[in-house]
């Protein structure tokens, strides 16, 4: 069954961000190599890039290069820390980039980056109400996945760890739990991501799709990193979809020897 997001199809299970490439060349031969075909921007860097002295070619540089790829952008409101800013920002990303979709964060502490629940539900209340089709970006606390969803969103995006910490799933029991308590929901993994392996974990527990971004972009070679995630999010998927075996405590011989038949030779 394909992904969809708020009724729109989805082909690939990795959506990709769009900062810290070494340059927009491989930023685009990265995005080619995932096969994504949603990727991230941060509203508040766009919006700083159009007051710096050499803005318009920036931005239209930007824009030229996500039409090339032919791929539908997500605006988020990274960096925002209030409701306010929040929702201010997304209602200049909706101008800018004339999409109902928004990645939404409000951060709540500059060391871990951890989302402000609150005001993450507060604001996706007001956005949703507003005719925004909204991506929180949350953790893995099912009485806020509870409440965002009775503000309107219809997709949850927990994170894995602190952003850009490639600490992968730091807690895969709470992780089950969520996918557990919301089977159909589209939930997103976002956030913390540093390895395929991380990647691979999150499609066997059910998850829909990853959301990931350093862990490509500053990588030895981008572009073979991503590819490198692409098959890992594949194989993960096709694993969970196929059943993967339970662990167990004891050993189980793959050759039983009870029932098989012994030969004495003299």
């Amino acid at each position: 069954m394909m992904l969809e997001f708020y009724g729109q199809k989805v082909q690939s299970r990795l959506l990709m961000g769009t900062a810290l490439y070494p340059s927009p060349d491989i930023l685009q031969k990265a995005v080619k190599a995932s096969n994504a075909d949603i990727v991230t921007v941060s509203v508040r860097r766009e919006a700083a890039t159009a007051q710096s002295g050499h803005s318009a070619q920036s931005g239209q540089g930007f824009w030229d290069l996500i039409r090339e790829l032919n791929v539908r952008l997500l605006p988020n409101t990274a960096g925002c820390k209030s409701v306010k800013e929040a929702v201010t920002t997304a209602k200049m990303a909706r101008e800018l980039f004339e999409t109902n979709w928004i990645k939404l964060e409000v951060i709540a502490n500059d060391d871990t980056l951890q989302p402000d629940l609150f005001g993450l539900v507060e604001a996706a209340r007001i956005l949703c109400d507003d005719g925004f089709e909204v991506f929180p970006y949350t953790t893995e606390d099912l009485g806020a996945a509870e409440r965002l969803l009775e503000a309107g969103c219809k997709v949850l995006m927990p994170w894995g760890a602190p952003i850009g910490s490639a600490r992968g799933l730091n807690n895969p029991f709470a992780l089950t739990s969520m996918r557990a308590y919301f089977p159909d929901i589209p939930l997103v993994v976002d956030a913390g991501i540093g390895a395929p392996s991380h990647a691979a974990k999150a499609m066997e527990m059910g998850y829909d799709a990853v959301l990931l971004n350093t862990a490509i972009a500053k990588a030895g070679d981008p572009i073979d990193m991503a590819k490198a995630f692409a098959g890992a999010i594949t194989a993960g998927r096709a694993a969970y979809k196929a059943g993967v075996m339970e662990p167990r405590d004891m050993a189980s011989p793959s050759t039983p020897i009870a029932g098989t038949p012994f030969f004495k030779l003299d």
